[in-house]
């Protein structure tokens, strides 16, 4: 007879964690670690861009090379995220053998620690677990996020015009186009004249599609970093997803959350250093849904704002593909809320334009007209600038902007790494780099940067 399972709540803050492997089980399982304050240590030859990205920053540290007996020195846990079983089963055994509890993702019955399925509501997290059966935890799981966050009510369960009954069709074709998924009555998009529009219902449910048929595709913004922005459409549809392509920067505790089994595609776009193509991107996203799985783009922010849905959604549309498009809170708007700015002001800004700093001014390939930009008088947002700020500020000066134009930037907004930097237009490029500020920050320009101070 198998014994049940000691529940336990683990403080790891400060608390030596060794993660074996830097994979796509790693991806999903460092953010939660990282949330707990734990001191990550990392061994793996070679990490997925999220992790390096993560190790780049100093959120934890990275061995390069294979797992060695004393990695394990001053560990209180061991995850071991490998598929190789008797490498995994080396780790355990040795972790055993020096009473270090183990979690195995090879292989449940072997492992001395499970990690459960979670949710998160503000203080409350609420773990469970399903006696050795992800699903049955993870269906439990979803059930008590879903009344915690009072999100059950008859009419969400009731079908209506708006709301399609769960087993509605999924409407597509050659040239599909892509639902907007802002509610009733949204238009189905057409792009480029492709052909007929098709509604992809994205109330018909998750798994896998019958055989021979096309899958579908959600392009899905999970918002600026805190995982309880993404909306409440984006985090259902992430909970019924066959495979999630997921970007460096949505949020880690997100992929935490997903069913064990689902496949999760790290197209990390980390500035200036490993990317993939977007004709890749583009073509796992066509590829994964004419096998018949279901597919969540996830993104930081908004898809459409900077995050070239666009471009998967006319890739999607040409071979077939129904696509939804959810929304996300953006981080042009809510990094600067995050840091107590808000980007327009009853009588100091009547505007706010948001521009892309990832190309310099003089940059041929640049679409910006910074000339212009410079003589308007609302708030500026500036994204993806911290490269070429300077170069940026001084464009901005040099056009009429006044140097001494109020500055702020926002590192990492809405999460527990947040930084603020004040400055001014003149000064802020030198304060960036002395205060040693990184990616992803939003650049603020504007009289609104202290219209809240006293």
């Amino acid at each position: 007879m198998t014994s049940n399972p000691y529940p336990l709540g683990l403080r790891l803050d400060g608390r030596r964690v060794v993660v074996v492997g830097g994979g796509a089980v790693a991806t999903r399982r460092v953010p939660a670690l990282l949330d707990a304050g734990a001191d990550v240590l990392l061994v793996a030859p070679e990490l997925t861009p999220a992790l390096r990205a993560r190790a780049d920053a100093g959120r934890l540290h990275w061995v390069p090379r294979r797992f060695a007996p004393e990695d394990l020195d001053g560990a209180w846990l061991v995850q071991v995220a490998i598929d190789d079983p008797i490498a995994a089963a080396s780790v355990s055994a040795l972790a055993a053998e020096r009473r270090i509890f183990c979690v195995r993702a090879d292989d449940r019955s072997a492992a001395t620690a499970w990690t459960p399925a979670v949710t998160r509501h503000g203080p409350v997290t609420v773990a469970v677990l399903g006696g050795g059966d992800p699903r049955r935890a993870m269906t439990v799981r979803d059930a008590i996020r879903d009344l915690l966050a009072a999100r059950l009510s008859p009419a969400a369960a009731t079908p209506t015009p708006d709301r399609p009954a769960a087993d509605a069709p999924t409407f597509g074709g050659l040239g599909a186009a892509a639902s907007t998924a802002g509610g009733a009555g949204g238009e189905a998009l057409t792009p480029g004249g492709a052909g007929a529009a098709a509604l992809a219902s994205d109330t018909a449910g998750g798994g896998a599609a019958t055989a021979g048929s096309v899958g579908r595709v959600a392009l899905v913004g999970s918002g600026p970093g805190d995982p309880e922005l993404i909306t409440v459409r984006g985090w259902r549809l992430l909970t019924e997803a066959d495979v999630v392509v997921a970007d460096r920067l949505v949020p880690g505790l997100l992929l935490d959350e997903l069913r064990p089994d689902v496949e999760l595609v790290d197209a990390s776009k980390i500035p200036y250093g490993p990317s993939r193509a977007q004709e890749e991107i583009n073509q796992i996203l066509v590829d994964r849904a004419l096998a018949g799985a279901f597919v969540v783009r996830l993104k930081g922010g908004d898809p459409y704002v900077f995050g070239r849905g666009g471009e998967e959604l006319l890739a999607c549309a040409e071979a077939g593909v129904p696509v939804t498009v959810v929304p996300g809170v953006t981080s042009s708007i809510a990094a600067p809320a995050a840091a107590g700015i808000p980007v327009t002001h009853r009588g100091v800004a009547h505007e706010f334009t948001v521009v892309s700093g990832h190309l310099a001014p003089e940059a041929p390939a640049s679409l910006v007209r910074w000339d212009a930009l410079a003589g308007l008088r609302g708030t500026l947002v500036i994204l993806m600038g911290l490269k070429n700020l300077a170069a940026i500020s001084e464009t901005l000066v040099a056009h009429g902007r006044p140097p001494q134009t109020p500055a702020a930037v926002v590192q990492e907004a809405t999460t527990g790494t947040q930084r603020v930097l004040r400055s001014t237009l003149g000064a802020v490029a030198a304060d960036v780099l002395a205060a040693d500020l990184r990616p992803p920050a939003v650049v603020v320009l504007g009289n609104v940067v202290n219209a809240l101070d006293g």
